[in-house]
C-alpha cells in the first residue's frame, strides 16, 4: 500500500508529494495577475501581428520583439509556478529573478507602447495594441508592487529599537 502525503498551501491549493500541477495557483492574485499580463501581451501582440499598414516599419518591430519576448518569459514564469519548478531548482532566487525581469519588462514595454502610441498613424489595430501593452505595464507595475516585500524584504529600520526592551 503507497501512502502519499497531502497538506494544504496557503494559495488554498493542494500539494501532493507527488509534485503534480498547482492548479491553486492559478486563483491566487500573483497568478490572476500573470494571466491577466499573458492576456493582455498576446492581445497586443496579435494587433500589431495582424495590423495592415504599419506607418513606421521599425517602431512597430521593436514593439513586436519586446511584446514577444515578455510573453514567452512571463508564460515561463506562470508554468514555473503551475510545476512547482521554483522548489525542484533552489540555487536561484525565483523571487528576486522574477522582481527584476519584471521590472525590466515593465520599462521596456511601457516605452514600447508609448512609441507605437505616438507612431500609430490613427491605425486603429495599432491603437489597441499600444493601450493593451500600457495594461500590461499597469499590471506588471500592480504585480512588482505586491511582490516588493516578497523579493527585497522587510525594509531594514523599520523596527523601533524600543519594542525589544518592552517584550
Amino acid at each position: 500500500m503507497s501512502l502519499t502525503a497531502i497538506s494544504s498551501t496557503p494559495s488554498g491549493g493542494r500539494s501532493s508529494g507527488d509534485g503534480g500541477l498547482n492548479l491553486g495557483y492559478s486563483r491566487t492574485i500573483p497568478g490572476l495577475l500573470k494571466i491577466g499580463q499573458l492576456l493582455s501581451l498576446l492581445v497586443a501582440f496579435l494587433c500589431v501581428r495582424l495590423a495592415r499598414g504599419w506607418p513606421n516599419w521599425y517602431a512597430f518591430q521593436f514593439f513586436e520583439v519586446v511584446l514577444l519576448w515578455f510573453l514567452v518569459a512571463f508564460l515561463i514564469f506562470f508554468l514555473m509556478h503551475l510545476c512547482r519548478l521554483q522548489v525542484k531548482m533552489p540555487c536561484i532566487n525565483w523571487p528576486l529573478a522574477e522582481f527584476f525581469h519584471y521590472f525590466v519588462g515593465s520599462v521596456l514595454i511601457f516605452i514600447a507602447s508609448i512609441i507605437a502610441a505616438v507612431k500609430c498613424g490613427a491605425v486603429s489595430s495599432l491603437v489597441v495594441a499600444s493601450v493593451f501593452g500600457l495594461i500590461a505595464t499597469f499590471l506588471m507595475v500592480v504585480n512588482l508592487w505586491t511582490s516588493y516585500s516578497v523579493a527585497c524584504g522587510p525594509a531594514a529600520g523599520m523596527s523601533s529599537p524600543l519594542i525589544g526592551q518592552f517584550v
